[in-house]
């Protein structure tokens, strides 16, 4: 028998249940409906882009032992979509948002549920379950689960893809939100203490940047058969799951083949108006100073 104080959890349970349910009957009918017309896909580094392919792609929402949780799989690809197929797509992505608001709620409100639902969920669909056997593969990656399905807005003329390996994000931080996080490191180590001496000698008020090198990532670049309602003839997106390109006849557009791996060295120029110090002022933070 439940307990009636866990009635709340178990309520959270069965919805997020139902909602996940729905993700996946939704991807599944994305998938029979490419599958039974006559729709073109080109899949990167894959010799068959067929409907096995896509369904591992977008079922894919497992964590791989040592996995970085911050990071997502990518698996990019071009496929023709006529307007049945893009409905169906909409429709998965409805689902996506769906169970990630769920999921956001349940962070803040039952934190404590995550581990029980990325170790449960996956037993409720045999084409999920398949997957653990002898995998390595044992729980829900969150984040490759409501990650929605790129789609273009409007038939496409030509597609061109490159390798974007340039990015990073900037987190602003105050001397007093550094120090804080050296304070958690060990700080007998000497290059700790230093770092600490060094941001002492810093005004309170000076501002500080906590720098995140992004993995690489294939970028889209789409130019469009005819302008937009706002003007616009092109635009990039980044495309971390299959394309979908509106199609009236199944096929696709002209697109290129780009390289294998990402560069290994920075292609574009650094811009002259970048704001960072080259070298990192608490290399243990990866947080720099701004130029004056």
């Amino acid at each position: 028998m439940s307990s009636p104080s866990r009635a709340p959890e178990y309520r959270l349970l069965a919805e997020l249940e139902s909602t996940f349910d729905r993700l996946i009957e939704q991807v599944e009918v994305l998938v029979e409906t490419w599958e039974s017309g006559d729709h073109a896909a080109w899949a990167f580094g894959q010799i068959d882009a067929d409907s096995h392919w896509l369904r591992q792609a977008l079922l894919d929402v497992w964590y791989e032992d040592g996995q970085d949780g911050r990071i997502t799989r990518s698996h990019i690809g071009l496929v023709a979509a006529t307007p049945l197929v893009l409905e169906k797509v909409e429709a998965v992505n409805a689902a996506k948002e769906a169970f990630a608001a769920l999921l956001a709620g349940i962070r803040r409100d039952q934190p404590a549920l995550l581990p029980e639902i990325k170790a449960s969920l996956p037993f409720r669909h045999p084409v999920l379950h398949d997957h653990l056997q002898g995998s390595g593969l044992a729980r829900l990656h969150l984040k490759q689960c409501w990650r929605s399905i790129p789609l273009a807005e409007a038939p496409v003329a030509r597609v061109r893809l490159a390798w974007y390996a340039s990015g990073r994000s900037i987190k602003r931080l105050t001397v007093r939100d550094a120090e804080q996080k050296l304070l958690t490191l060990d700080t007998d180590a000497p290059h700790v203490r230093l770092q600490l001496r060094r941001l002492a000698g810093l005004p309170d008020s000076e501002p500080l940047a906590q720098v995140q090198r992004q993995a690489p990532l294939m970028r889209a670049n789409l130019f469009y058969r005819e302008p937009l309602a706002d003007g616009r003839t092109r635009r990039a997106m980044n495309v971390a799951l299959p394309l979908f390109l509106p199609s009236t006849n199944g096929r696709l557009p002209d697109h290129n083949l780009p390289p294998a791996r990402p560069p290994e060295t920075r292609l574009r120029a650094r811009r002259r108006d970048e704001r960072l110090e080259e070298t990192a002022f608490l290399p243990s933070l990866r947080v720099y100073r701004y130029r004056r």
